[in-house]
């Protein structure tokens, strides 16, 4: 690393070398962090045209050392963080703006249905990494889904919305269309599963039948244990308190996301209620209108000399616009809370929830397979004693075969164990470097009730003048002499 900074600043080979000698005098590899401050501030003095000598540092004694340009050092930060993760695999590395950097997907339905018999529902699927568009028809979504369940089944892979077959109502379109993009956004998120070839395929490749094609692409493909450098070295990334600290986490993620259900359903019914103004100050808006057009004549047998109802009806008119306003502001309102805190919500709980079904998977999976290999050796072992006991020298030779297989399936077993625990170790850091949504939730909500109040608020103050001219006048000679003002 520390020779790729030096490379940075576009001196000459010769130069580099001098000051990698001036601050690794013994040629060991290792550079101090003063040695690493001379080696810049020499970097910078050779870029000045000055001669590489410690000698010339020591007029800087009592002042700023000089700062080497060293140009764009984005790639290095990479680099950095990439070998910083690599020498210590028990750690995610990953903060939430990080996970958001590795990619973002959209989702969005294709107008007009496919098919000719059999209409469908196609999705444009967008990827900024890949900087590609593609269709894709919920049955690819379900084939995408199984593959990645059979090649990561020891990482969080979220879950599907489910298929309607018969008489899909829009409001499920559209709710199916933005689990879709919850499920990718999930995938394309994830250090692990962003960077495998079948999630570069299905966001890239385009085409019809990709379902199809991608299982026909890598159905042979392995699990990632079979393929990944650590499952040789599981055990050793296992900590001693692993069984004890999944226990702790798995309650404590699951009584988070209990809590995050209840915050949901407020957040649904805060929504609701916006729509409901809205639906409400459009009806409102329809009968001063009706009543503004009432047509039936007011007598004097009727009314007398009292013309409050002609007066009403003509300033409706005014006042109309104003309820249609607010059922605009309410619309926008509500535009803003569907899309807001329920959304992200929504994408939390959809975190916590394949949290859980993998957790469930570790349990009946691996450990109860490796359960049952143990309780198949303990068998085995005993036909085997019975065999001798018996002098069935033949039926003990085949025994002791049994057993040679035998353990070789419970050492892979155990290795699946421990690289199950492994991974669930990131996989529960990952959700935790996902709690930051949980603060995305409270500023979208607060933004959004600010803005709400402040856009409704302007109309009612708009219209409060006018309403307040409809009422007859207050004035103290409309009252009795010695008589409290009429209210």
């Amino acid at each position: 690393m520390f020779v790729k900074i030096l490379m940075k600043s576009s001196l000459p080979k010769q130069s580099l070398s001098q000051i990698w000698e001036a601050v690794d005098p013994r040629q060991d590899g290792y550079v101090t962090r003063d040695g690493l401050y001379k080696a810049l501030a020499l970097t910078a003095l050779a870029q000045q045209g000055k001669i590489i000598s410690e000698r010339v540092l020591e007029q800087f004694v009592d002042s700023e050392l000089p700062k080497p340009s060293l140009g764009d050092l984005s790639d290095l930060k990479s680099l950095s963080v990439r070998q910083r993760r690599e020498n210590n695999p028990n750690v995610l590395g990953y903060n939430y703006d990080e996970l958001v950097s590795l990619d973002t997907v959209d989702v969005e339905l294709v107008p007009e249905k496919k098919g000719i018999l059999l209409k469908h529902n196609e999705y444009h699927v967008s990827s900024k990494k890949h900087n590609c568009t593609v269709n894709r028809r919920y049955n690819d979504f379900v084939a995408f889904h199984d593959m990645l369940l059979a090649r990561f089944p020891y990482r969080l892979i979220p879950t599907l919305p489910p298929k309607k077959l018969m008489g899909a109502s829009k409001e499920f379109i559209e709710a199916r269309k933005r689990s879709l993009k919850r499920f990718l956004t999930l995938v394309v998120r994830h250090p692990v599963l962003c960077e495998d070839r079948i999630v570069n395929f299905f966001l890239t490749v385009k085409g019809s039948d990709i379902g199809q094609k991608l299982k026909d692409q890598y159905k042979s493909m392995p699990d990632e244990f079979m393929t990944s450098p650590l499952a040789s070295k599981a055990k050793e990334l296992v900590p001693m308190d692993t069984q004890a600290s999944f226990q702790t986490s798995r309650l404590q993620i699951q009584a988070i996301h209990n809590s995050v259900e209840k915050l949901k359903d407020v957040a649904d019914r805060m929504t609701a209620r916006a729509l409901g103004f809205s639906s409400d100050m459009l009806q409102f808006a329809k009968e001063l209108t009706a009543l503004t057009n009432e047509s039936h004549p007011t007598t004097v047998w009727a009314s007398g000399s009292n013309n409050t109802w002609g007066n009403l009806k003509h300033s409706f008119t005014g006042i109309t616009p104003y309820y249609t306003k607010l059922s605009e502001r309410g619309a926008v309102w509500f535009k803003r809370e569907d899309t807001g805190a329920a959304e992200y919500l929504a994408l939390f709980l959809d975190l916590t929830s394949s949290y859980r079904e993998l957790c469930e998977r570790h349990e009946k999976g691996v450990l109860k397979d490796h359960q049952h290999s143990l309780q198949k050796m303990q068998q085995i072992k005993k036909r085997q004693i019975a065999a001798q006991a018996k002098g069935q020298d033949h039926a003990v030779d085949q025994l002791e075969s049994k057993i040679v297989e035998q353990e070789t399936d419970i050492s892979n077993m155990e290795n699946r164990n421990y690289f199950s625990l492994h991974c669930l170790q990131l996989e529960t850091q990952l959700v935790h470097a996902n709690m930051t949504l949980l603060a995305i939730v409270l500023q979208k909500m607060v933004t959004s009730q600010i803005a709400g109040h402040k856009e409704v608020f302007e109309v009612w103050n708009e219209l409060d003048p006018l309403v307040a001219a409809l009422l007859p006048s207050t004035s103290p000679g409309s009252s009795p002499p010695g008589s409290p003002p009429l209210k």
